[in-house]
């Protein structure tokens, strides 16, 4: 599935989102945040996929930030702003509350938007070269309770004040130390490794990665916002499951587990 902008594609049990503007450093258009939230529950709902990979291409940038050249037309009232910024926050939102496993794969400049998309994501794996900011007070845009609160959940205020504060751009390391990337590698081993962990994690016993996914999302939501039911559910549905049955018989045997998600 394409858009020209914001292609999609299956590799066995992984499939990818491409934001798909090099000659814009991909930036992010209303149009590519509208088309997000498709490509994610067709990926969600494909039983034959178990990780979603997101990345930009061209090499120089996984996503430098929103694309200016459309804040004339669609922030220039409050009402607009405020309409632009619901597709972003649905766009975000719908890679946060995606049901398979999610993996930033990060090249280049992972600016504004784009940290808001790789900060959406499970997982995220930078190249050496890449470069992290967030420079909305370089440009007089406002930065709301969304955006806020997803930085504050991953790295905590003071670093997340620190990105804001400044804007200033920082490096692979410091978004090591930061806790802002997961691990940082050398750009030609990127996608090798990004495609290593896709594949460890689709050939683990998917309603278990399910459930983990669910709890973890539940202890960032506020107390009174969790659902203990469904993760009570998630977990019955681990026990009551062939792959369990698959991954006691495997272990006895002394061989690999084949999981196939029931």
């Amino acid at each position: 599935m394409a858009t020209g902008d914001l292609l999609s594609k299956k590799e066995d049990a992984t499939g990818w989102i491409i934001f798909n503007r090099p000659e814009r450093h991909n930036a992010i258009s209303t149009e590519m945040w509208r088309d997000l939230p498709d490509i994610v529950t067709g990926f969600d709902n494909d039983p034959e996929v178990r990780v979603i990979v997101v990345t930009g291409a061209g090499g120089r940038a996984f996503i430098a930030g929103a694309d200016i050249s459309q804040f004339e037309r669609n922030r220039a009232t409050p009402e607009d702003t405020a309409r632009n910024t619901e597709i972003g926050n649905r766009g975000r939102e719908c890679l946060g509350k995606a049901v398979k496993p999610t993996i930033a794969m990060i090249q280049g400049y992972c600016l504004g938007g784009g940290m808001a998309v790789a900060l959406s994501c499970d997982l995220r794996i930078a190249s050496e070269d890449s470069r992290f900011g967030v420079p909305a007070a370089k440009l007089g845009n406002p930065y709301g309770y969304a955006g806020a609160k997803l930085i504050c959940d991953r790295i905590g205020a003071s670093f997340g004040k620190e990105l804001l504060f400044t804007g200033r751009q920082f490096n692979a390391q410091e978004a090591l130390r930061m806790g802002l990337v997961n691990r940082v590698v050398p750009a030609a081993e990127l996608e090798a490794t990004v495609k290593s962990y896709a594949e460890d994690i689709a050939r683990n016993a998917p309603l278990t990665v399910a459930a983990a996914k669910l709890a973890f999302n539940a202890a960032e939501r506020n107390p009174t916002e969790r659902d203990f039911a469904a993760l009570q559910a998630a977990s019955d549905r681990c026990v009551a499951s062939e792959d369990m049955k698959e991954g006691r018989r495997a272990f006895m045997e002394k061989r690999k587990p084949v999981f196939r998600g029931v």
